[in-house]
């Protein structure tokens, strides 16, 4: 990694952001059920629905010992929170922001909204809040790792059999190239769709190289950026199976927009 970041270096942040999520990146995270049942959609006052799983509270294991950036492996504590059943698609983007910023427009408003920086996601999530009054907010990793395992310890969500994984998520073997419209493929075990593929999911932490010092109760890591960059989790179209298991990580600058950075919401209940 260290090699790839001297070689990278002088590129652009767009050029930077594809050497790393488009060719290097082994990163994801995943779930099981623990026997809850979803929250009920809720309806914005504009009349689109934002469909919400309760995830239970609990604790897991977050990281592996693949990767520096992975490790090390720790206990890390979970309070029961909401997080969105699908990435938010461009419908409901459109319905906030007004315009539609995806690349790949022509997949529909069911497909993910993408081409969308963390900081432009954050402006989304004050004018949701404002519309609903609600307190939507991006999940910290812990959170995504968390709800993306699902009660497993496996590089995937189901297990470890990569034959599976095209059951479970749009990645480069199955994507056409492009995003996929939401909600297809078979969700995890506490009911959440395409946490591994389709597209890197923004959360609200900062990025750190290793886990050294991570809090363990959940919540966002938000001082002491590394390079300023944030965290992306889950892989997405472009990326081969080692990218989308559940403890690969990925990272980006706060205002870099790319054709396969999406985000989902999650909430406090």
């Amino acid at each position: 990694m260290r090699s790839l970041c001297c070689v990278v270096k002088s590129l652009t942040k767009r050029a930077l952001a594809i050497a790393l999520f488009g060719f290097s990146l082994p990163h994801a995270l995943i779930a099981q059920e623990a026997g809850n049942r979803p929250f009920a959609p809720l309806e914005l006052r504009f009349n689109e629905a934002i469909d919400m799983v309760q995830i239970p509270s609990g604790s897991f294991t977050m990281g592996s010992d693949k990767n520096n950036d992975e490790k090390p492996p720790h206990t890390v504590y979970i309070r029961s929170f909401l997080m969105g059943r699908t990435e938010v698609t461009q419908k409901q983007w459109l319905e906030v922001m007004g315009s539609n910023p995806s690349s790949f427009s022509a997949c529909g408003l069911e497909c993910p909204v993408e081409n969308v920086s963390w900081d432009e996601v954050q402006q989304f999530i004050s004018k949701l809040n404002q519309k609903t009054g609600q307190k939507y907010r991006l999940p910290s990793e812990a959170e995504w790792e968390y709800a993306a395992r699902a009660g497993t310890n496996t590089e995937w969500s189901f297990g470890n059999d990569e034959s599976k994984l095209g059951n479970y998520a749009w990645y480069s073997a199955y994507s056409g190239s492009k995003t996929q419209a939401v909600g297809q493929k078979v969700p995890n075990a506490f009911g959440l769709y395409d946490m591994h593929g389709n597209v890197w999911e923004w959360t609200q932490d900062c990025w750190h190289g290793s886990y050294s010092g991570a809090p363990t109760d959940g919540s966002a890591w938000a001082t002491g950026c590394a390079g300023n960059f944030r965290v992306l989790r889950g892989g997405s179209w472009i990326n081969f199976p080692a990218n989308l298991r559940s403890a690969v990580r990925g990272r980006s600058y706060p205002d870099n927009r790319i054709y396969f950075y999406g985000f989902r919401l999650a909430r406090t209940p």
